[in-house]
């Protein structure tokens, strides 16, 4: 019956056996990938981050703020004091040319109308009567001059008979002179009193009411401003653009703008005005740049706070690289850990004929790339760069370019890659060790 049961000096051995062969493969493989983590060679590539080179728009601007105002607006006051009595309109009410806005009490010049006009009654009275009294002196000088040629009167009744007439004429010349007087104070008076009805003087939108129905105005010291009125079908753009960035700024360059809660909409003009005269803020110096733009939806309205772009250059459907492809081309390439040997060997690419359409090394874009540049764009000169390619097999080679428009983000490329193409754009993120992230090799 012992000879049936297994031996358990015998199974022991063999289970230590099997766990021998388990834990030392795993710790051969843990030790090989140690050393080739921390002390051996790892495939340069994998020290990179990469950007491939895409077909896009692209543009170099000049940002700033600005705000919205209408073009075209006039603030309507009131030329009478009086009490406002009745305002016909309300913000938002469109308006025609002479159409009534409000009305101040006319009670005072229709009164000094009325006056004016008694008066002027009473003294085209007098002028009649003066007119008559002028033609009885004439009448009696006549009879005199007559008495006086048979020697029938004295000479003292000729002179005054002429003294009388003289005097009628000079009188009836000073009445005349009071009726033009009187009939200029009342057209003064009529006009005031017109002016008691306050009538827009173009055609636009009521934007703005900055007095009350029931107000008292006083026009002695100012014009009180009643509303404003404004043609809102085009808009004008007030920028403000910092000294750093108005000498990139030209006439008749175009300019687009968005606004807030504006969904990404873009309302398009070109620049019309740079005022000379800058105004310092903080110690900043500001320039005034100003474009119209139409808007005929009614969509943009006053005080709007307005992002503006002023297009220095733009290209369409370009190749583009990141900015960050020439600094690292312009870089020292680092390093690979371990034995200190250099991460790849630069190659020279050699440069294709331009249009070929070879991919790599080539110009593969060819004449193509350069379409889409805005006709009489500056800013957009051709200059040279270097950037790293990673060809099919994973080694980098360096690799001269052609720019055209860049800015902060992108840069065109005129010649010197094809789409597709993978460009070194940045080193990897280290992993908490101080050496950059690697793909291990098994």
């Amino acid at each position: 019956m012992n000879d049936d049961k297994p031996s358990t000096r015998t199974a022991r051995p063999r289970w230590g056996r099997r766990a021998v062969l388990i834990l030392v493969p795993l710790l051969l493989a843990g030790g090989w990938y140690g050393r080739s983590a921390f002390l051996g060679e790892r495939d340069a590539a994998t020290n990179y981050q990469f950007s491939a080179v895409q077909r896009g728009d692209i543009e170099d601007v000049v940002t700033a703020t600005g705000t919205l105002q209408p073009r075209d607006y006039v603030d309507v006051g009131a030329q009478v004091s009086g009490q406002l009595r009745k305002i016909h309109v309300e913000v938002g009410d469109t308006v025609e040319a002479g159409q009534l806005l409000a009305e101040i009490d006319p009670t005072v010049y229709r009164a000094r109308v009325d006056a004016s006009r008694a008066q002027l009654r009473n003294l085209r009275a007098q002028l009649q009567d003066r007119e008559a009294q002028l033609a009885l002196a004439q009448i009696q000088l006549r009879r005199q001059r007559a008495l006086m040629a048979e020697d029938a009167t004295t000479k003292e009744s000729l002179q005054t008979a002429e003294a009388s007439a003289k005097s009628a004429a000079a009188q009836l010349d000073a009445l005349r002179a009071q009726i033009e007087q009187i009939e200029s104070t009342l057209r003064a008076d009529e006009a005031n009193l017109q002016y008691a009805r306050i009538l827009s003087p173009m055609a636009g939108t009521v934007v703005s009411i900055s007095a009350r129905q029931g107000q008292t105005l006083n026009t002695n010291q100012q014009a009180p401003v009643v509303m404003r009125i404004a043609d809102l079908s085009t808009m004008t753009v007030q920028t403000q653009v910092s000294e750093a960035d108005i000498g990139r700024v030209k006439l008749g360059m175009e300019a687009y703008f968005t606004t807030l809660g504006g969904s990404g909409k873009r309302w398009h003009g070109k620049l019309e005005k740079v005022e000379p005269t800058p105004t310092v803020t903080n110690n900043v110096v500001l320039y005034n740049a100003l474009f119209d733009v139409p808007n005929p939806d009614g969509r943009l309205m006053t005080q709007m706070t307005a992002q503006v772009f002023f297009v220095v250059a733009q290209a369409k459907d370009a190749l583009l690289i990141p900015m960050a492809a020439l600094a690292q081309g312009q870089a020292r390439a680092p390093q690979a850990g371990g034995r200190g040997r250099p991460a790849a060997a630069p190659r020279r690419a050699r440069a294709q004929p331009a249009g070929n359409g070879g991919p790599g090394r080539g110009g593969g874009m060819g004449a193509g790339q350069g379409r889409g540049l805005t006709p009489g764009a500056t800013g957009a000169a051709p200059r040279s760069g270097t950037v790293r390619v990673a060809d099919a097999r994973g080694a980098l080679e360096e690799r001269k370019v052609e720019l055209g428009v860049s800015n902060r983000v992108q840069a065109q490329v005129l010649s010197g890659l094809a789409e597709g193409e993978r460009v070194v754009s940045g080193l990897v993120v280290g992993n908490g060790t101080g050496r950059p992230q690697m793909t291990p090799r098994l």
